[in-house]
């Protein structure tokens, strides 16, 4: 059963530019795991600093080996994590 996740991140309007850009390549490394279906990287709209995520996995086991890559573990827990002021997770199967 296909696997969804939403993520909301907000950092610094200062930091934007830094986060988008680790996200964007994040979002590379993502694209090439063999659970992955899609992962969608968004700027919210009127909200500097804010950023949305959609990412689509074939089960909750790609979601797991998405967490343990190693670009994962890189650049979004090394780089983007640190700069976050708030960050919301939201889980999701399809019916």
């Amino acid at each position: 059963m296909a696997f969804t996740v939403v993520a909301h991140y907000r950092c610094e309007p200062a930091d934007a530019d830094t986060v988008r850009a680790a996200l964007l390549k994040a979002r590379e490394g993502a694209r090439t795991e063999p659970g992955n279906l899609m992962y969608e990287v968004h700027t919210v709209v009127d909200r500097p600093g804010e950023f949305l995520l959609y990412e689509r996995y074939v089960d909750r086991e790609g979601f797991e080996a998405h967490k343990v890559a190693e670009h994962f573990q890189e650049i979004v827990v090394g780089v983007v994590w640190p700069l976050l002021l708030e960050r919301t997770v939201t889980f999701a199967e399809v019916l």
